[in-house]
């Protein structure tokens, strides 16, 4: 993919850093800002915009009517850390996330990161964001354990499904996106996302 700008978060230079952090420093952080932590190096996150972030409500609360009514696990929203490496550390806060109830009854719930990925990862595209981070995070999602990807591109109100990196799909329009075996039974139209 071509690195087009698409939300570019700001990387805070390792230079700046006298050593790489870990998960518990990021918890230490101020709550003035939105960060994740990348390879132990800080990634501050600048708020969404007004469409994403209807994008990912929209697909969060009807994908937590889903779970909750059948309940499967749970539906976290984007300030949700999942630490998916250690030493160095990533902790990554996809913008909605389903964990599985097997997963949470193994786990049980934690009051800090969720140690491991989520069974499906969402991620909303921003304007600044580029092919390039993006490719990154669905390719550590899935490295990590993740089962599924979503993600959904409100400019071009289009969403693609990831299994792996060889095994994706694009939807549109009046598709259908299903949960599959990660979150069985659901099932919406994809223009319904972007309403």
């Amino acid at each position: 993919m071509a690195d087009t700008q698409l939300d570019q978060p700001t990387l805070t230079p390792r230079a700046s850093q006298q050593r790489l952090l870990t998960a518990d420093d990021l918890a230490r952080q101020p709550d003035d800002s939105r960060y994740e932590l990348v390879e132990g190096v800080l990634r501050k996150m600048p708020p969404a915009g007004f469409e994403h972030g209807i994008c990912a409500a929209e697909i969060g609360s009807r994908l937590n009517v889903h779970v909750r009514t059948h309940q499967l696990g749970y539906v976290c929203g984007a300030e949700t850390g999942f630490k998916i490496a250690q030493n160095p550390d990533t902790v990554r806060a996809p913008d909605a996330a389903f964990v599985r109830q097997a997963s949470i009854e193994r786990q049980g719930i934690v009051k800090g990161y969720w140690e491991g990925a989520p069974d499906l990862a969402i991620e909303v595209i921003s304007p600044g964001d580029t092919y390039a981070e993006v490719a990154e995070k669905v390719e550590e999602w899935l490295a990590a354990g993740c089962t599924m990807v979503w993600v959904i591109n409100p400019r071009r109100e289009t969403v693609e499904v990831y299994r792996s990196n060889e095994d994706f799909i694009v939807l549109r329009g009046t598709d259908t996106l299903e949960g599959a075996d990660v979150v069985e039974g659901f099932q919406c139209q994809v223009q319904d996302i972007f309403a």
